[in-house]
């Protein structure tokens, strides 16, 4: 469930182009020129881990921990794709025509520092599928995972490996993820509601648990991940609606100690009350989607970022059908400033979940949005 794309991008090609950027991942927003659509058919892969570029809004997101040198989740991963379809080109037609939008955010928690590195990109995509364009510094694949934005890229190999590379300024990531069990589709069969109008919805589905290998560079130290580190993928796109009364959301994946998988969000109203709730949570082969009313966040300890002076919650109780939880970060100090790219502030960090018994049982990731600033169309 990631972050807003909240600014307005001018772009500059063979004519003077003017696009509204405002990409909702996670609670999906609102289509410039048509209400939202259901797919003709019912989600198949691979050809549904590749771009939907009919829709407004799309996301590829990767999150994980990484165990170096014996010791466990040493290091935090954020790995994002943003597509924006672009409004109307008045009959512009050409292969400089920037039809799609592509941002990307990567970022790595360093635990033992408590230091965040993160870096951004944004570039045009003209549409073309799979790189044929020979103008296009950015594109993606319809068939399959595969997106690309200059020298970052997130890729499924011949032999059916997913693997990213980013680099940046600070740090570098070559990762690779394999499946260790079937994706799962969120919400009913991968239709997920994100607020009280039946419209509200997006396509989503998430692939848990994944073995993670590979290296993270910082500062040029590169660092060889031991096994057991896990990841989790999100997918989601969509042409619908936020409800115009949800200032922002929290969300969290969580990969179990035990192979199961946790999923739980909502969306927020200024008064920090709910306007809707959701989630899964997978054991085995059985999947439980959860209610509106059967999530709970209730906050427990606050951060205040010393940059922005926004208030986070970085400690929550959060309530389900199936059992309570705290969640709390790792350490504080994992507020995220894409307002180079996406033009968005918000929290997106390593944490862990500890049940009522006050047992480690997952780590994963926390996403928290609309605190820093209110979502705005």
């Amino acid at each position: 469930m990631p972050l807003p794309l909240l600014s307005r991008r001018l772009l500059t090609q063979a004519s003077l182009v003017t696009a509204t950027v405002a990409c909702l991942p996670g609670a999906a927003r609102a289509a410039v020129d048509r209400p939202a659509k259901p797919l003709a058919n019912p989600l198949a892969f691979p050809r549904d881990a590749g771009a939907h570029p009919d829709f407004q809004t799309e996301w590829w997101y990767v999150t994980g921990y990484a165990n170096v040198a014996g010791q466990v989740a040493a290091l935090g991963f954020q790995i994002t794709f943003f597509r924006r379809r672009v409004a109307s080109t008045q009959g512009l037609d050409s292969a400089l025509a920037a039809k799609q939008l592509l941002f990307a955010h990567a970022a790595v928690s360093d635990v033992a520092g408590k230091v965040l590195w993160s870096d951004q990109r944004i570039a045009r995509w003209s549409g073309v599928p799979g790189g044929a364009n020979p103008a296009d510094v950015a594109w993606a694949r319809m068939n399959d995972t595969g997106v690309v934005l200059r020298d970052w890229s997130l890729l499924r190999t011949p032999e059916g490996v997913l693997r990213a590379q980013v680099r940046a300024a600070d740090f570098a990531l070559d990762l690779r993820f394999t499946d260790t069990q079937p994706l799962l589709l969120q919400g009913e069969q991968g239709r997920s509601r994100k607020g009280p109008d039946a419209a509200q919805f997006s396509y989503y589905y998430s692939r848990p648990q994944l073995r993670t290998e590979g290296e993270i560079s910082l500062k040029g130290k590169r660092k060889v991940l031991d096994a057991d580190s896990r990841a989790w993928l999100d997918q989601e796109w969509s042409d619908a609606l936020l409800h115009p009364d949800a200032l922002g959301w929290d969300w969290i994946g969580i990969n179990l100690l035990n192979g199961s998988a946790l999923t739980a969000f909502r969306l927020r109203r200024k008064d920090g009350s709910a306007l809707w709730a959701g989630g899964s949570f997978r054991q085995g082969a059985r999947a439980v989607n959860f209610q509106p009313g059967e999530v709970v966040f209730e906050p427990e300890r606050l951060w205040r970022s010393p940059r922005t002076q926004a208030s986070y919650p970085v400690q929550w109780r959060v309530s389900t059908s199936l059992g309570t939880y705290t969640v709390q970060a790792v350490f504080d100090a994992q507020e995220l400033d894409s307002r180079n790219s996406t033009g968005a502030v918000y929290w997106e960090g390593l944490c862990e979940l500890v049940d009522s018994q006050q047992q480690l049982v997952g780590r994963g990731y926390l996403e928290m949005t609309g605190y820093a600033a209110p979502l705005k169309l």
